[in-house]
């Protein structure tokens, strides 16, 4: 990571992003979780806005994809 502590800049994205998810495709998804997830940013809401658009387009997902995103939500907790 960049080592840079941004947490406003996050908040801001995960508030612009949630009620944007059905624009996402499946690759903006798993980045978006393994960004916050990779910096270690406590966005409940956030995960939760990506779950409810994940799972009715798994079958878009391609495998890095999947795995990407099972990693997020994994180290998320």
């Amino acid at each position: 990571t960049a080592g840079v502590d941004a947490p406003r800049l996050f908040d801001a994205i995960a508030t612009a992003a949630r009620p944007r998810m059905g624009e996402f495709n499946p690759q903006n998804l798993s980045n978006t979780a393994w960004a916050f997830a990779t910096a270690g940013v406590d966005a409940p809401r956030l995960f939760d806005a990506i779950a409810t658009a994940v799972k009715p387009r798994l079958n878009e997902f391609n495998a890095q994809g999947l795995a990407n995103t099972a990693w997020a939500f994994a180290t998320a907790g």
